[in-house]
């Protein structure tokens, strides 16, 4: 059975649910989009099988493994499943399609329900992937969201998304706001786990409407993105974002608010900005942020220090329209929003 990325998700067809039955560490580096872990074997349990099986004896490991898949599957029919129904049909995998998937998809088939197993297991998924972010052409018309620090880009990206317009949060798949002060609690997904959510956004888009992304460089934080996208992002359409520093200062504070409420957190993000500026300069950003002085701080980095390094994020491509966002208020952001797909309308494809 063949199967493109969207299928893959639990509520597309064929199957109602997608079960990943590896272990836990496993399934922590990456996982299809919309599985649920249900690890017929523990990380320490799947540690001590396989030390058993290459230092001692095959057999042995075997019998072991069995009876612990076997325990394992038990409770989660007891816990996890206890309320699927009789029509209920899974799609179960593991590293490879061998016996973990197979172990537990035979005792979901004797109890009544119709279950498959993924040929390949989560190798011929990776390879899926792989393919659509390393090989394949994009097949999308992209236009880049461009414009300086704190103009609202992403912001802006989820109201065209809620005006009906097409995107990919790129920044929220990598959990990084992409600069000195970007990184999310709880940090950024594994590069495998990244690519998995984006190969899974893309073949969401409808190829005959443009996709809006953000402008970023080809990394956000520690993430790097696949030549794909980097390659498309590089030909694609450019719309340009214009607000005063006064204003971008402003709404910086309202977007990075983990910042403004944790006064150790942001010390260590400016200090990883002495590299680029003077001891001086650092003890103002350091005295504004004491202070409380957030958005006085916040325009003195857009001034000082991402717009002079950042003037021009363009990288040739076309610019097929500006938009000045004012004040970036509610109103502002709406109603640039509405020129964004506008514009993009209007745009014929090449």
């Amino acid at each position: 059975m063949s199967y493109t990325l969207p299928r893959l998700m639990p509520d597309g067809p064929p199957f109602d649910e997608v079960i990943d039955v590896r272990a836990p560490q496993e399934f922590a580096e990456d996982h299809m989009p919309g599985a649920i872990n249900l690890p017929v074997l523990s990380d320490a349990e799947r540690a001590r099988v396989g030390t058993i099986y290459v230092q001692q004896d095959r057999f042995l490991a075997r019998k072991i493994g069995a009876a612990l898949v076997a325990r394992n599957a038990a409770a989660h029919i007891e816990g996890p499943l206890a309320d699927r129904g009789g029509g209920w049909r899974p799609l179960v995998y593991c590293w490879r399609g061998g016996q973990r998937s197979n172990a537990f998809a035979s005792i979901l088939a004797q109890i009544g329900w119709r279950v498959e197993v993924l040929d390949g297991g989560y190798r011929s998924y990776r390879r899926l992937v792989s393919r659509r972010l390393y090989e394949a052409q994009l097949g999308l018309r992209l236009i880049v969201v461009d414009g300086g620090t704190g103009s609202g880009k992403t912001e802006l990206l989820h109201r065209i998304a809620a005006a009906g317009g097409q995107i990919v949060d790129l920044e929220g798949l990598a959990r990084h706001r992409g600069s000195n002060f970007g990184a999310m609690p709880g940090g950024q997904p594994a590069q495998k786990m990244f690519e998995s959510q984006l190969a899974w956004a893309l073949d969401r888009q409808d190829p005959a409407r443009p996709v809006f992304v953000e402008a970023e460089s080809n990394a956000i934080g520690r993430l790097r993105l696949p030549p794909s996208l980097w390659t498309a992002m590089g030909r694609a359409e450019t719309l340009r974002l214009e607000a005063s520093p006064e204003a971008r200062g402003r709404f910086l504070t309202t977007t990075y608010p983990d910042l403004t409420a944790d006064a150790d957190l942001l010390a260590k993000r400016i200090d990883t900005l002495r590299p680029y500026h003077s001891r001086d300069q650092i003890a103002a950003w350091h005295a504004m942020a004491a202070e409380g002085r957030h958005a006085e701080m916040a325009r003195d980095l857009i001034e000082r220090h991402y717009d002079r390094r950042y003037r021009d994020n363009s990288g040739g491509r076309t610019e097929i329209g500006r938009i000045d966002l004012g004040a970036l208020g509610e109103t502002d952001l709406d109603r640039a929003a509405e020129r964004a797909l506008g514009i993009a309308e209007r745009v014929p494809v090449a």
